[in-house]
Parts: structure tokens; C-alpha cells; sequence
């Protein structure tokens, strides 16, 4: 080949390299403003880092697994979950933009509450995404998905699943639980040592103490509207002062608490308490199933209802896998994640996605799916749900609870 032939070649290379189709860039704003397709192309090959919670044993299981390996399949995308609380890589978020760092090392999160509202306000996230997600579009119910603790959502996190607070209780060890707040106060008395919760800011504890809030202040309506420091500094004392009625009767009198809800799984199945508790209605099931609960174990909630709440997944502003973040995000958010996140052989978390939107046999099943024997009905847990409380006074709450009744 002569030289001139070759530079035609050459030319022509160059030319026919720039007429391709460029994947999107990953900044935020080529992103938004690409199709799915494109976005799909440009995660292709790519490492996505997973960073979330990790004290449950059966949910990294299922994440390490099941997800990572369909999203390979399906994306080529490898999948690596690193586990950390939520705490904790919200401090790192926020230390890292003080630090300027533009090319973060976290892709995508578990997150939702308190920690949501941190990110965002301080503009650590990426959005709004949720509505580029296909399966966003068409299968969440968007009035639900759009408040995260009473904060607005903007389309700055897509939800992963539902979850509902339950008590846990062995049917042949503990033949009477309370049902109520007030009812609990008299059983810790009758039964000293057998209740306790985790310590707040442990999201079981936190829940529980929220829990008590609306039981012995007249209910969750009144603080719906948002935060209200008149409100919660006339209320709270009513909370303090049950909590410390009912410390001397806890495990350990209540000179310590268990610092997380898997520490609280452990004395419950070693029978050092007759009462458990957890977000996740499906959670005595999954332990039934792993060998950890014997079958006897049941789930209940008090009489005053139980808080429900959606979880979300959100991507880092500084995120270095935006695209690969949206598609495993997307990928969550698929029928066929959900169905496989809602067995508690894998997960036993219930769906964020509507089943009006299925097809029948999609719908068809989610209804096969054998929740067993531990778990409440979804129609009772639906009856007795709560809002969860403006986050503001979560952190009020924690807070106050650390001054009032840890001390």
C-alpha cells in the first residue's frame, strides 16, 4: 500500500470513529438528557459499587447472588456490594464534597429516611433519575414513592421495597403478648428482663422509640404536617418518662441495650428475650427457613398499628458509574428482582412495585409466593399501617432519647 492510500485509510478510520454513536458521558447532565438505550450502552462492561447496610446475612446473600449475577448477564455490569452503614457513608458523602472530590468511590446506595434528607440537602446526590427509569415509569405509584419521611423525593432515589414493623414471639414459650403500648408497660413488669430494643440510632431501635412516640402522645396525624420544635418539646416528655418506667424491667435493667437489631435476633433465639422486633414483616420467616427460629415463632402488631415505610436506592453526585448506578437501580425496580427479593427464602422484602401494573401472570406470581406461617397477611399489616414521622423528628428523636433515657 502506498503512503497516500494508507493516509486515505487512515482518514477514513478517523472520519467513520466520529460518525459512531458516543455512549453518554457520566456527568449527571449527558445523562438526563440521553435515552435508555444510550444509557444501558454506556454501562456496558462497567463495575457498579453497591454500599449498604450490612448486618443482614440473607440480603447480602441475595444481593452477592442473584443480582449481581443477572445484572452480568442482562448488562455486563459487575456488581460489588460493600457493606457500611448508612452513617457512615453519609459522613463520607459529606466529607467528601467539603474536600472538593468531584470523582467519587460509591456508585449506588441503600438508603431512605433521615439519611436521604441529609444527602440531599446537602447536595450530595444525583437527580432527578427516577424518572429515566423504565421500570419507575411504569410500575411505581408515584403519590407514594414521592415523600421518603415526609421529605419530598424530587426524583432523587427509586424505591426498592416496602417494609412494615412487627413483633416477633415464640407461640410455645410466650403464649401472651401485649398488645398494646399501655399493655406492654404492665408485661415487662410481669416478665423483667424478657424485652428490650436495640439503641437508637440502630434503625430497629429508632423505630421502636418512634413507635412508643405516637402510642403515648395521641398519634401520628398530629405531626404529618412537618416539623414542629413547639410540638415536640410539649410531647417528647410523655416519651421519656415511658421509656424510663419501663428501663428497670428491660434486659439487663436497662443498664445496656443491644447496639443492633442482629444483636437483638441472637438473645431472641437463644431465649434470653420472649419478644423481638423488626422492620421486615417477612424476617421470622426468613429465619424459620436458614434454621435460626424453630417453626412456633409467630409475628404480630400492637393494637395502636405498626409503621410503614418505602427504601430507596439513590446515586452520589460525584458517583464515577452514573449509568451503571441507574441501570442496576432500574434492574431492582424489574418484576422479575421484586418477585425474587419477596421470597424469604432470598429476601422477604415486600415489593415496591404495583400490581395493577403487571401482567396477569406476572401478578399471578407474587400471589404464589408462600409468605409461611410467621408472616401477617398483607391485607392486616395494610389495616394497622402508620406514616412514618418528618425526618426532623427522627433525629429529635435520637437525640432526646440519648439525653433522657440512655443517661
Amino acid at each position: 500500500m502506498t503512503m497516500k492510500k494508507l493516509l486515505i485509510v487512515i482518514m477514513m478510520i478517523v472520519i467513520l470513529a466520529g460518525c459512531a454513536e458516543e455512549p453518554p458521558k457520566q456527568d449527571g447532565t449527558a445523562l438526563l438528557n440521553e435515552n435508555w438505550t444510550s444509557i444501558e450502552k454506556a454501562a456496558e462492561g462497567s463495575t457498579v459499587r453497591f454500599y449498604m447496610y450490612g448486618g443482614f446475612a440473607h440480603v447480602n446473600n441475595w444481593v452477592d447472588t442473584y443480582v449481581a449475577q443477572e445484572v452480568k448477564k442482562r448488562f455486563d455490569i459487575s456488581l460489588v456490594r460493600v457493606p457500611m452503614d448508612a452513617s457512615v457513608f453519609v459522613n463520607k458523602l459529606l466529607t467528601e464534597k467539603d474536600a472538593g472530590k468531584t470523582i467519587g468511590s460509591i456508585d449506588l446506595l441503600w438508603i431512605n429516611g433521615e439519611n436521604f434528607k441529609t444527602t440531599k440537602q446537602a447536595g450530595t446526590l444525583f437527580g432527578p433519575y427516577a424518572e429515566k427509569l423504565p421500570n419507575y415509569i411504569k410500575h411505581v405509584d408515584k403519590s407514594l414513592a414521592s415523600f421518603d419521611f415526609g421529605y419530598p423525593v424530587d426524583g432523587f432515589e427509586a424505591p426498592y421495597g416496602r417494609a412494615q414493623f412487627v413483633y416477633e414471639y415464640d407461640t410455645q414459650t410466650t403464649p401472651t403478648t401485649p398488645a398494646s403500648f399501655l399493655d406492654l408497660s404492665s408485661w415487662v413488669r410481669e416478665n423483667p428482663g424478657q424485652f428490650t430494643y436495640p439503641q437508637p440510632p440502630d434503625f430497629t431501635g429508632s423505630a421502636f422509640i418512634r413507635q412508643a412516640f405516637y402510642a403515648t402522645t395521641g398519634g401520628a396525624q398530629q405531626y404529618m404536617d412537618g416539623w414542629d420544635e413547639e410540638l415536640f418539646n410539649r410531647q417528647a416528655p410523655k416519651l421519656w418518662e415511658y421509656l424510663n418506667e419501663l428501663k428497670p424491667f428491660l434486659w439487663q435493667k436497662g443498664k445496656s441495650y443491644p447496639k443492633s437489631s442482629a444483636e437483638m435476633d441472637t438473645l431472641f433465639s437463644r431465649g434470653e428475650l420472649s419478644i423481638n422486633m423488626s422492620y421486615h414483616p417477612l424476617h421470622a420467616q426468613s429465619k424459620i427457613l436458614d434454621g435460626s427460629y424453630p417453626e412456633s415463632i409467630h409475628t404480630y402488631v400492637m393494637h395502636e398499628g405498626a409503621l410503614f415505610n418505602l427504601h430507596f436506592t439513590a446515586i452520589p453526585a460525584n458517583a464515577p458509574n452514573k449509568a451503571g448506578a441507574m441501570v442496576v437501580s432500574n434492574f431492582l425496580l424489574s418484576p422479575e428482582a421484586q418477585l425474587s427479593k419477596l421470597d424469604p427464602g432470598n429476601w422477604g422484602d415486600f415489593p415496591a412495585i404495583e400490581m395493577l401494573t403487571l401482567s396477569e401472570e406476572n401478578r399471578h406470581a407474587f400471589e404464589g409466593v408462600e409468605l409461611g406461617s410467621a408472616t401477617l397477611q398483607p391485607d392486616i399489616l395494610t389495616q394497622n399501617s402508620l406514616p412514618e414521622i418528618p425526618a426532623e423528628y427522627v433525629e429529635a428523636l435520637e437525640k432526646g432519647w440519648e439525653e433522657n433515657v440512655l443517661r
